[in-house]
């Protein structure tokens, strides 16, 4: 028999991953009405004042819990494994962060605004956070294989699809036509609108400074990665407790 509390931070996670949910995705909904009301630099401060906080959490929350539940795969000494998880956790990243291309927009020191383009990324995918998120949750269960991680994956995973169908649906209301031609000349599934000839990739709209910001990012994650894991042993060791009370 397992201990009756071997779930309990896969069902805290999920609650975190609702509320979440309802931030991120509510948030969104309501962002017109709330620029006609308090401006676009207003709400933007109001909308990362309540994400950022709550994604802090669900990192932190994840980081210290990733092990929970039940071991159902162990890969972690396999050949090539950890190059594996690395590659595909870097690719995720280039797809999770296009909003780095307008990052002065993220603490609303340039004015946020809601953009239809089809270059660069959007040229793989439309949806690239969704499929960023996709990527990585894939690599992280591959490397911890906890009933946890599956559970934080599925949330995940469930919150950006239906994050592709509410982000269509809030374009088609704002651009109209406009976005009706996006459609047609993008895809969900990355590279089909390549592959059935609707885009070509231009190869130098990728040579862009957030790029390399990106790379930098994840080497420095790479460098940093085992002195987290040393972190969260450490302050969820007992000695270490009793010393910060």
């Amino acid at each position: 028999m397992f201990p009756e509390n071997i779930h309990h931070s896969s069902i805290v996670m999920t609650a975190l991953l609702l509320v979440f949910a309802v931030i991120h995705s509510g948030g969104a909904a309501f962002r017109n009405q709330a620029e006609r009301l308090i401006g676009a630099r207003a709400w933007r401060l109001v909308f990362a004042s309540a994400s950022i906080p709550m994604a802090a959490l669900l990192i932190s929350y994840f980081l210290a819990h990733r092990y929970d539940g039940v071991r159902i795969w162990n890969f972690q000494g396999a050949p090539g494994i950890v190059q594996f998880v690395w590659i595909i956790s870097a690719v995720s990243f280039f797809f999770l962060y296009p909003a780095t291309y307008n990052l002065l927009e993220i603490p609303a020191i340039a004015k946020p605004k809601i953009r239809l383009y089809a270059k660069g990324i959007i040229r793989v995918t439309r949806h690239p956070q969704a499929i960023g998120q996709i990527l990585w949750c894939l690599a992280h269960c591959l490397w911890i294989g906890s009933s946890f991680v599956l559970v934080t994956s599925a949330g995940l995973i469930a919150h950006h699809l239906f994050a592709v169908w509410h982000g269509d649906r809030r374009l088609k209301i704002k651009f109209g036509e406009a976005f009706e031609k996006l459609k047609e000349e993008t895809s969900v599934i990355p590279f089909v609108a390549v592959i059935d000839g609707r885009q070509t990739l231009q190869f130098q709209e990728f040579l862009r400074p957030s790029q390399l910001g990106i790379i930098i990012a994840v080497s420095i994650f790479w460098w940093s990665h085992s002195f987290i894991s040393l972190a969260i042993e450490l302050f969820s060791s007992s000695k270490l407790a009793e010393l910060l009370v």
